[in-house]
């Protein structure tokens, strides 16, 4: 069958940049839809995207479809005619549903049949279906009109390519009529570009100074970047979405490194670099100890004949903005930190739960409790959140959002307040998302614990819980949050007692009955949601997770000796064992002794198994006291053999009531060697 290059080109008005790429990839996987259903193949794919137009070449395409054959069941052949064998209602729907007559089908068979040959069609008669209803589909949240036209786009359209092979494609879409006129740049080449061939599209717009290719654009500036953050001795900040953004707004891309006064790195540098790059779309250059250098590099959509134009004219740029930088940071100075929290006596937090300066005293108790128990210090947490919601309130944070911690670090520091201190301000809102960067002191992980366990308390205490769809107090965040902090640094807090003393900070404000144990079960089953990421299975969390330890980090100790645990290959045995023992000392009648009477056996594998356990208690028990859980574990599988005697050669619900008991009183002794751990009946 043969095949030909197809190009279509979509010329619009600016795309918006952030959307750029998700449109392009829209664009093509819904072209790839249309052909895959339309049987047409092909045996490669490209999709361009640039500010002004979205494109896709496929190659290769088939000319025609192929013929394919359709059959169609219908209802059996006693339910299609009736006793005179004339046809029924449901013989002459099917014929109907078909098309056709109903002596046009087979009733040959079992059932009525129809097959039917259908001719392929000319790959060109079915490409403008597939192109409109692939721009149909595409993730546009609010679709625009323009002019008097009824066509609905993201951005008003301009031109329309469709090219099969050397043929246009007959067809109008949205308001455009095809051809193979394509326009270049819009000042360097602003006259039509005449696409000579599918294949020659990327190369006759680079003629007419236009990159089609988004990851050619991207790597020529990232690289470009990177060569003029060296010639002037500094590394530029370049993050990913950024990059894909300054990208998808230039068709010829030209970095130039542009400059502003030193003045303005008296300003806390996370200031200056937010409104760079949030606002005039900068890459933001630092020295080799990742101090702002004064300079950013700027990309232009124009190859200038005088580039030192464009420099000045973004120089002129950001000037206003570092300014206003500088002004509020300035006038934040002029009080203290301390002082914001009048601001805040008067700033709601949640209508039931207080103000902000509310949330912040209770932080501070908070916090102050958590710091002794991890290590830290109670005074300077306590400070740490009586200052943690300051800068709220001040001016560089009303402008800058993204500033919230940063400058309460920066404005503590010009207090004099101790170093630990001033970095919890920051700390406090660690981790900001998954994997992200942890607290690095720890005064800062107790206010980050306290703020999160605060709002987790006071939320679930008012009843609003999060739903499937809604958590708009990111309450599963804060639980993860704490459980990381807790987990990857390795503090020892006990989160019951913790809870507790939250609760009782609320009063009256919160439904305090049952709402420890609500808050605990809740953090703690973000644990499962995250040992199941890392391939942990559910029943080593059910396993510990029925122990209910209180600190989170033993809780993942023991999780992770119990996984070590499952791969012996005495586990699964000695798993089924404590499922069974469990299941008979539940059934148990009476309470269960304490203590074993040897002087009850009757077996010699009853003392094997007393012996076997009284050597792995004198080994086990100050294992599991000092949380060695591997090696407890490990030492416990040794009875396995011991264990499995005992069961071969013993009855355990013996006639005499004070056997049965003693040998009760031996199982409730195995099972609590392992309890000391995991409860490793419920590995599955």
């Amino acid at each position: 069958m043969s095949a030909q290059d197809f190009l279509v080109e979509l010329g619009t008005e600016e795309l918006p940049p952030k959307a750029l790429n998700t449109l392009a990839d829209a664009f093509l996987a819904g072209i790839e839809k249309g052909l895959q259903a339309a049987g047409l193949t092909y045996s490669a794919k490209q999709v361009y995207a640039a500010p002004r137009r979205l494109a896709v070449l496929i190659t290769e395409l088939a000319t025609q479809q192929p013929d394919r054959s359709v059959n169609l069941d219908g209802p059996p052949r006693q339910a299609a005619f009736d006793a005179e064998g004339n046809p029924t209602q449901a013989a002459l729907g099917f014929a109907k549903k078909c098309g056709v007559d109903l002596s046009e089908i087979d009733q040959s068979g079992p059932k009525l049949r129809y097959s039917q040959s259908i001719a392929g069609k000319p790959t060109s008669s079915l490409l403008p279906t597939i192109i409109e209803d692939s721009l149909n589909d595409l993730p546009i949240p609010k679709r625009m009109r323009w002019g008097a036209r009824k066509e609905e786009f993201v951005r008003p359209t301009q031109w329309l390519v469709m090219l099969f092979g050397d043929q246009v494609i007959d067809c109008t879409i949205l308001a455009q009529t095809a051809g193979r006129e394509s326009r270049g740049h819009r000042f360097h080449h602003p006259e039509s570009v005449r696409i000579t061939s599918p294949a020659n599209y990327a190369s006759d717009l680079r003629a007419a100074h236009v990159l089609a290719d988004f990851n050619e654009r991207r790597q020529l500036i990232s690289k470009r970047v990177e060569e003029l953050a060296t010639q002037h001795e500094g590394t530029a900040i370049v993050p990913p979405a950024l990059l894909d953004e300054v990208t998808a707004l230039v068709e010829w891309p030209v970095p130039l490194v542009c400059s502003f006064e030193e003045r303005f790195l008296e300003v806390p540098q996370e200031a200056l670099i937010t409104t760079m790059q949030d606002n005039q779309k900068y890459f933001c250059l630092l020295d080799a100890d990742g101090k702002l250098l004064p300079r950013f590099i700027t990309v232009a959509n124009i190859e200038s004949k005088d580039p030192s134009q464009i420099v000045l004219g973004n120089e002129k740029v950001v000037r206003p903005r570092l300014t206003d930088a500088e002004f509020f940071f300035k006038q934040d100075k002029k009080q203290k930190l301390e002082t914001f929290n009048q601001r805040l006596q008067n700033v709601v937090f949640q209508a039931q739960l207080g103000t902000v300066f509310d949330k912040a005293e209770r932080v501070s108790k908070l916090a102050a409790f958590i710091a002794p128990r991890i290590g830290g210090d109670a005074q300077r947490a306590g400070r740490a959140g009586l200052l943690s919601k300051c800068d709220l309130a001040t001016e560089m944070v009303g402008e800058f959002p993204e500033m919230q911690g940063v400058a309460g670090y920066y404005y503590a520091l010009a207090d004099g307040e101790p170093e630990d201190v001033a970095l919890a301000l920051n700390e406090q809102y660690m981790p900001r998302g998954a994997g992200a960067e942890l607290p690095s002191t720890l005064t800062g992980s107790a206010v980050a614990i306290a703020d999160k366990l605060d709002t987790l308390v006071g939320i679930f205490g008012i009843g609003m819980l999060p739903t499937g769809s809604k958590d708009p107090y990111a309450l599963r965040r804060a639980a993860l949050g704490i459980l990381r902090i807790l987990i990857e640094k390795k503090l020892d807090l006990d989160l019951i007692k913790t809870v507790q003393f939250a609760v009782t900070q609320f009063g009256a404000k919160v439904k305090s009955a049952g709402l420890a144990e609500q808050v605990l079960e809740f953090i703690f089953d973000r644990l499962r949601a995250r040992y199941e990421d890392e391939g942990v299975d559910v029943s080593v969390y059910l396993s510990v997770r029925a122990l209910q330890p209180g600190s989170a980090l033993d809780f993942d100790q023991r999780v992770q000796a119990v996984q070590a645990f499952r791969k012996l290959p005495e586990a699964a045995a000695l798993a089924a064992v404590n499922k069974r023992v469990s299941n008979l000392l539940s059934k148990a009648e009476g309470n269960i002794a304490h203590t074993v009477e040897p002087k009850y056996f009757d077996n010699a594998n009853e003392f094997s198994l007393y012996s076997a356990i009284q050597q792995a208690d004198q080994a086990v028990v100050p294992m599991s006291a000092n949380r060695q859980y591997n090696e407890a574990l490990t030492r416990l599988a040794a009875l396995r053999e011991p264990v499995d005697a005992f069961f071969e050669a013993v009855m355990v619900n013996a006639e005499d009531a004070n056997v049965r008991a003693n040998r009760y009183a031996l199982l409730a002794r195995l099972r609590n060697l392992f309890l000391g751990v995991a409860d490793i009946s419920l590995l599955g």
